[in-house]
């Protein structure tokens, strides 16, 4: 049994997470949060100032890495792992930024869900879901 203290970490960590979902409205500049909420494909692309959206995407990105890599740690207390965690998310944001900013200044209709996706992996904790089960399987 591991120590209570352990649960309790993890639990603020995740708390963490939800509490920058349930205020994201307050805490980022996201004019897409309304437009995905609502009949997209039907709708014109949102007004956004590109720079302003990176960088408040960016932050999003960075609070969520921060808080995931905080839970990598207390789940597995592992610093080789946090270490391939932090490349890979920072090879992810590369890469996921390129497409996001290729959607945000070239939109097109037919490209709304694809945009979508992409943009769901910077500003959710997507790749936490998928690297605990990976290095749960890998420990094992």
């Amino acid at each position: 049994m591991r120590n209570p203290i352990v649960y309790l970490i993890l639990l603020v960590l995740f708390g963490l997470l939800v509490l920058i979902r349930v205020f994201e409205n307050e805490l980022f500049y996201d004019p897409y949060l309304l437009f995905f909420q609502s009949d997209y494909l039907q709708m014109d692309f949102p007004r956004r100032e590109v720079f302003k959206l990176t960088l408040y995407t960016t932050l999003r990105y960075v609070l969520n890495t921060i808080i995931s890599l905080g839970i990598i740690y207390v789940f597995f207390r592992d610093v080789s792992i946090v270490k391939f965690s932090a490349f890979f998310y920072l090879f992810a944001y590369v890469i996921l930024l390129c497409f996001f900013l290729y959607f945000v200044i070239h939109p097109k209709q037919e490209d709304y869900y694809l945009f979508f996706n992409f943009r769901r992996f910077l500003i959710q904790p997507i790749l936490l879901l998928l690297l605990l089960p990976a290095f749960y399987y890998h420990k094992l």
